[in-house]
């Protein structure tokens, strides 16, 4: 066996989403098959609610090395990380490094690992907004050019990384590991309460909701993108509840605007779950465990984010998803999932909201119309399925009332459930 030791890192949310089915693949090996399999937390999430919880709700053991860092900035964080994973390097001697997604974590492990001479495989590799201005995507080439092993989620990775000279026999399509999660998961949200603590469950029937997620930079610490973005947000809020899972810096600094614009006459502006802008329907809540944040992507009538990650989840549940930015680095969500680039101008989001509204708007492959959501081909890699319409009620706003039993399927291709098992097999068979 070439790899007797691998370390895979993780160190926020999205990492552990796609560490989970990576840990599960290699445990289900047969035993002489099996490497020693060793999971670093880089402690880049380290409260309960953007880290532990995840841990709990996805069955993820605890990290058998925490690194504890705790640096601010981007900078202070990879100095300290490679300062610390060299040590673990030197003492634990693994055969492989694993490291996925496009955090500083991620980067930073990864070129610890090359100056240590010990192979990095990275999971989503090859995903490209060219756009310089997003850390992002400064993680992502840096870690895919000090890689052994490229393990690519989309079809068009591959070519992004040929254009970048990156050899073709390290490159290898597997799939989406964000997508072995939910699939494996997500029937467990189902039961989740969350949707009912915040008054919009009457029985089976969803109450008509849009899910608001934003944590890009670019979008959340400057006052004068944040703002608008706001206000634009909170004249839907007028029509129907916006639900807002807000990233503790994100709160921060919503929290500043609100005390720069309004007057509390010193009471509490949080009323525990839920503290919402003041004469709005934001609902802002906490950041959210795992299944309590699908349950809510399942059940909206439309999400609106910044995340990559819920570019994917949105799209293989077939929720129409409008991306407040610029760009995407997963084209395949526009080409063949519902995802749809608007941007950050507050015109720009209310024209999404208009337009999604009249029912008028086709979304990747799904097609709003009168009362009902029809839904894509549903076809899976090498399955043929039949057309699945979701039958909706409307509320007296004309906005539709979800119902909690659809089953949905994805178009895009290995996004089946089966992405970490090929993984683990290429490694295993480079023998």
């Amino acid at each position: 066996m070439r790899y007797k030791k691998i370390i895979i890192v993780a160190g926020t949310r999205p990492n552990f989403v796609k560490a989970a089915p990576l840990l599960r693949a290699f445990k289900a090996l047969p035993r002489l098959k099996r490497p020693r399999v060793l999971l670093l937390h880089t402690g880049q999430h380290y409260d309960h609610l953007m880290s532990k919880v995840f841990f709990e709700d996805l069955n993820i053991p605890k990290p058998d090395i925490f690194l504890n860092v705790k640096a601010r900035t981007p900078a202070g964080q990879t100095d300290e990380i490679i300062a610390r994973f060299q040590k673990v390097l030197a003492a634990q001697k693994p055969d492989l490094v694993m490291v996925v997604g496009d955090v500083t974590g991620t980067m930073a492990c990864a070129l610890a690992a090359r100056m240590s001479f010990i192979p990095v495989a990275h999971v989503e590799a090859g995903l490209r907004s060219y756009d310089q201005s997003m850390p992002e995507e400064r993680n992502r080439v840096l870690t895919d050019h000090v890689s052994d092993l490229l393990f690519t989620s989309c079809p068009e990775a591959r070519g992004n990384l040929l254009k970048e000279g990156i050899a073709g026999r390290k490159i290898h399509f597997a799939g989406n590991v964000m997508i072995d999660t939910l699939k494996a998961e997500s029937h467990k949200a189902q039961s989740r309460k969350l949707i009912y603590q915040l008054g919009l469950q009457k029985g089976k029937e969803i109450l008509p909701y849009v899910l608001l997620t934003l944590h890009r930079p670019g979008n959340v610490d400057d006052p004068k993108v944040l703002g608008p973005i706001l206000k634009a947000f909170e004249k839907i809020a007028k029509e129907v509840a916006v639900v807002f899972p807000a990233h503790p810096r994100t709160r921060q600094n919503i929290e500043g605007r609100i005390s720069n614009n309004t007057k509390t006459r010193g009471k509490s502006r949080i009323q525990s779950p839920v503290f919402s802008l003041p004469a709005s329907g934001l609902r802002i809540v906490p950041p959210l465990g795992y299944l309590d944040f699908i349950a809510l992507q399942r059940n909206a009538l439309c999400v609106f984010t910044d995340s990559g990650g819920v570019q994917e989840e949105t799209s293989f549940l077939n929720v129409p998803c409008f991306t407040v930015r610029h760009n995407t680095e997963r084209p395949v969500t526009v080409s063949l999932g519902t995802n749809r680039i608007i941007g950050t101008k507050p015109e720009a989001i209310l024209e999404a909201w208009s337009r999604f509204k009249k029912h008028k708007w086709e979304i990747g492959n799904t097609q709003i119309g009168n009362g009902k959501w029809e839904m894509g081909n549903g076809k899976a890699e090498g399955k043929n399925q039949k057309r699945k319409t979701e039958k909706l009620v409307l509320s007296k706003a004309g906005l539709p009332n979800k119902r909690m039993d659809v089953k949905r399927q994805t178009s895009i291709p290995r996004w089946d459930g089966h992405a970490a098992e090929r993984i683990v097999e290429t490694i295993i068979n480079e023998q």
